[in-house]
């Protein structure tokens, strides 16, 4: 993928600050911080928090596994993660920005002795074959135009057997996005394909599915919960630019079928294995 432009959709070179000041606005003390106290504004994914921990549990994680959170943003996922299953995970993120508020925010809430944080592309992973059990992937294929590389990768890391845990947007029914959306403040940065497109690249790259479910219309109720909501510091807000804005458009499209939203899991399997 190309630094300048991820650079371009996601870094402020404010992120760390305006989560300091959401935080403190919030009453919260960076002293004595909880991983909890950062659920409302660490998950950069529809559904947020509920969607994670969801994906968890169909994944079945335990304290042995080595974990993989592919494009890790601020690390909310590997901090829940770690959190909950009390196993290691490793975060990489092409983002620098984000990789040094996950460090910082992962010493704040005493998690940084289970969580490493590398800036790395997913396309290219530095990882021996065979690394890890499992890797989760939300949100990150929509920037990615090369998605084959992209699962060929999470399988080569992936130990036989091993679990890939995705919650990933696709695209719907014929219609014009309107943007800027979360990922994509203008089309060329955004990289969509349809659930059946995007379930096939995984299988060829040497994976079975074990669940593959829609759930758009939940997804898109919560969301439209969640933006009548009355507003707080703590949110994506903190660090998103144009956060309001992205959140309405994506609504909106998930609405009205213009987009999907996919939970998956996919096993990895020997190459003679593969269906």
């Amino acid at each position: 993928m190309k630094d300048t432009l991820i650079d371009t959709q996601y870094s402020t070179g404010v992120s760390r600050r305006n989560i300091e000041r959401a935080l403190l606005a919030a009453g919260k003390d960076l002293d004595h911080l909880r991983p909890e106290d950062l659920a409302l504004l660490e998950d950069f994914h529809t559904m947020g928090r509920y969607a994670t921990g969801q994906l968890v549990d169909l994944a079945g994680i335990t304290a042995a596994d080595d974990v993989l959170d592919a494009g890790s943003g601020i690390g909310g996922t590997a901090r829940f993660v770690a959190g909950h299953c009390h196993c290691r995970v490793t975060a990489v993120d092409l983002t620098e920005e984000y990789c040094d508020t996950a460090r910082w925010l992962n010493q704040l809430v005493g998690l940084d002795d289970r969580i490493s944080v590398q800036r790395a592309d997913v396309t290219e992973l530095p990882f021996a074959d065979a690394t890890f059990q499992v890797a989760f992937s939300q949100h990150v294929q929509m920037n990615v135009p090369d998605k084959p590389r992209l699962y060929r990768e999470a399988r080569r890391v992936l130990a036989e057997g091993g679990r890939l845990a995705m919650w990933d947007i696709t695209s719907g029914e014929n219609g014009e996005l309107d943007y800027p959306l979360p990922w994509a403040d203008r089309p060329d940065l955004g990289h969509l394909v349809s659930s059946g497109e995007l379930r096939a690249i995984v299988e060829s790259a040497g994976f079975e599915i074990d669940h593959w479910n829609d759930l758009t219309d939940q997804a898109a109720t919560l969301m439209q919960a969640i933006l009548a909501l009355p507003p707080t510091p703590l949110g994506l807000h903190a660090f998103v630019t144009d956060f309001a804005r992205k959140a309405a458009n994506l609504t909106r499209a998930l609405t009205d079928g213009r987009l999907r939203v996919i939970q998956g899991v996919a096993r990895a399997v020997a190459p003679q294995s593969r269906s």
